[in-house]
């Protein structure tokens, strides 16, 4: 019998979580207080909103289950502690609860489509299942390609929320925007902010798991980063990336955010500083001295909490525009 501990290793349940939380930070801590009047309300269902969310959840860990069911043998020399398929599951076991996932996930994904009269949106979880598929059996042992198509699919996250509201608000609302001179792009231009956050610290992420994973891969023949350029120049790569991250949030912050309204946001100054901007800080020293799997691990740690706290900034977001701007 396979435990409930074995099956939330195998998917990865606190990642679908934070996919859940999101969705769901997306939804109603941003794009619901982001509407113009509390006249407007935001027109995909609940109900519907939910099997979205659930629909994501399913081909993400059908991903995360194909991703173990290829990554098996490298997983034994870069961590064995963590094998579960071939252990807690048959491979055949993998395979088949891949595939129910997967039907799952798109079926759902289809419904969705038609119910907002847009079809061809269905083909986004089609392609989220071709792109994962492909990607642990071919593209991860590529040089660089598996990690966009991973910070790509993670990116894709927090905007399928506003692919799915905008079309049914433009239907509900178009004339009333029309006549103030005024569309919902400004809702996307948010939604696509975090969607930025997303892709470039998870690119990040992405190759630090590699240089953490150096042996396993170098012993399979994979062709990753620093397997291909050498440690010294992820490192220089990964420098270069967190410094450009730092420096999108600074101008994210002081273009858009600090000195937007009629009253200086502290709030978010002092979230980005404490919460993200330092702790990149820190994760750029780590990396650029970082001379083993240790010093990559503990910089794992860090990128994955300073994605989570992006996350969570729509909770000041919630709170600026619901209380502070009263």
């Amino acid at each position: 019998m396979v435990s409930l501990a074995a099956i939330a290793k195998l998917v990865r349940l606190p990642n679908l979580v934070i996919i859940a939380l999101t969705q769901y930070a997306m939804r109603y801590l941003l794009m619901e207080p982001l509407l113009p009047s509390e006249s407007f309300t935001l027109q995909f269902g609940n109900f519907q909103f939910g099997l979205l969310v659930f629909s994501t959840i399913m081909i993400a860990a059908a991903g995360y289950i194909i991703n173990d069911y290829f990554d098996t043998r490298t997983d034994w020399i870069n961590k064995p502690q963590e094998v579960v398929v071939g252990i807690k599951f048959s491979r055949r076991m993998a395979i088949t609860l891949h595939s129910i996932l997967n039907i799952i996930g798109i079926g759902i994904g289809v419904y969705l489509g038609f119910y907002i009269n847009i079809p061809s949106l269905s083909l986004i979880f089609i392609l989220a299942t071709g792109l994962l598929w492909f990607y642990s059996t071919n593209y991860k042992r590529q040089f660089l390609i598996g990690n966009i198509i991973v910070a790509f699919l993670t990116a894709m996250v927090p905007l399928m929320v506003v692919l799915f509201e905008i079309p049914l608000l433009n239907r509900a609302y178009g004339d009333i925007m029309i006549t103030r001179q005024a569309n919902f792009i400004y809702m996307f231009a948010w939604v696509g902010a975090f969607s930025y956050f997303a892709f470039i610290t998870t690119l990040i992420r992405e190759i630090i798991k590699d240089a953490e994973d150096f042996e396993g891969d170098v012993a399979f023949g994979m062709k990753t980063l620093p397997i291909v350029l050498g440690t010294k120049a992820t490192r220089a790569i990964l420098g270069v990336l967190i410094l450009l991250t730092i420096a999108s949030l600074i101008f994210l912050l002081l273009k858009y955010i600090l000195f937007s309204g009629s009253k200086t946001d502290f709030l978010s100054l002092a979230y980005f500083i404490i919460f993200l901007i330092l702790p990149l800080l820190a994760l750029f020293v780590i990396i650029l001295l970082a001379k083993g799997k240790r010093d990559y691990r503990r910089a794992s740690v860090i990128i994955k909490l300073v994605m989570l706290f992006g996350v969570l900034y729509s909770a000041v977001v919630f709170y600026t525009l619901n209380f502070r701007m009263l």
